[in-house]
């Protein structure tokens, strides 16, 4: 039986994630207390091939540390697998503030800020353990939806997804990334006037990078390098990997090497993606 865990911060995304869950075919469990963990998996591994269970702070034992010895109590032919979401704490306020609901440490008499902070803490034992993490805070509910069942299949899916995004720095690194590859320090459209209003997936701007010999230089540098250690998360049973390339603005230069790349990794890997962050609706000319 698969048992998959979904815990994270109040305000993170978890009932989405498990309203995808239960599309998939899991048998979902909402809110059940830690230590009937085991009792449940003993209940219902005849019944389900795939459970996924809901956690959230309300669910701890009185002592969060344990949580390993709870989770190393289930029956050994449970495949088991944590899905974490978490926000950053300003988003998480926001999101508080704009539905005006109580958050569950709040009875503790303490301010918003600290109980989002000490729910940080109290999920460590849990958080550290998962096998699958999301930072919901630039995720509509649609997107969180999309990467939740995106993360999933590829989870039970004998391919790795493979994921290339495109970035501005001035923007914040994407919170997901596994690999981050910096190309600010190749020639800039942007200061040419005639460039500046196109973006890397329009042909002034792929012309212009295309004859930078920096640019091919890095092209091929990135991919050996790619060639070299996918190959090997593949075969240690990762996923789900984002490859994030960031410039300044995350408009020319990322967006051009991003798509260049990802395409050349199509012709490898049955699951590729190509994202770009900054480009709300990007299509090629």
């Amino acid at each position: 039986m698969k048992l998959m865990i979904v815990s994270g911060r109040s305000g993170s995304g978890k009932s989405v994630a498990l309203r995808v869950l239960e599309d998939l075919g899991y048998y979902c469990v909402d809110n059940i207390p830690v230590n009937l963990l085991p009792a449940l998996s003993h209940t219902v591994i005849n019944d389900y091939e795939k459970v996924a269970v809901s956690l959230d702070v309300r669910n701890l034992p009185n002592d969060p540390t344990d949580v390993s010895e709870i989770l190393d109590y289930l029956p050994t032919s449970v495949e088991l697998d944590i899905l974490y979401l978490d926000a950053d704490d300003s988003d998480l306020i926001r999101r508080f503030s704009e539905t005006r609901r109580l958050h569950p440490l709040i009875k503790q008499n303490i301010p918003l800020d600290q109980a989002i902070s000490l729910e940080k803490k109290l999920l460590e034992p849990i958080s550290t353990r998962a096998g699958l993490y999301i930072n919901t805070s630039q995720l509509s509910p649609h997107q969180l939806s999309d990467l939740v069942r995106e993360r999933i299949l590829g989870k039970t899916s004998a391919s790795m997804v493979v994921v290339f995004e495109s970035f501005g720095f001035k923007h914040g690194v994407p919170s997901d990334a596994d690999f981050v590859f910096d190309v600010r320090c190749l020639p800039n459209p942007y200061w040419d006037p005639s460039l500046r209003m196109y973006n890397g997936l329009e042909k002034p701007v792929q012309k212009f990078l295309a004859a930078q010999p920096e640019t091919i230089k890095m092209q091929q540098d990135i991919i050996s390098f790619l060639e070299t250690w996918l190959p090997q998360y593949k075969d240690s049973n990762r996923s789900y990997m984002t490859i994030s390339i960031g410039c300044t603005g995350g408009q020319h230069r990322s967006v051009y090497l991003c798509d260049q790349i990802g395409q050349y990794f199509t012709k490898i890997y049955n699951n590729v993606q190509i994202r770009h962050k900054e480009l709300p609706h990007p299509q090629k000319k």
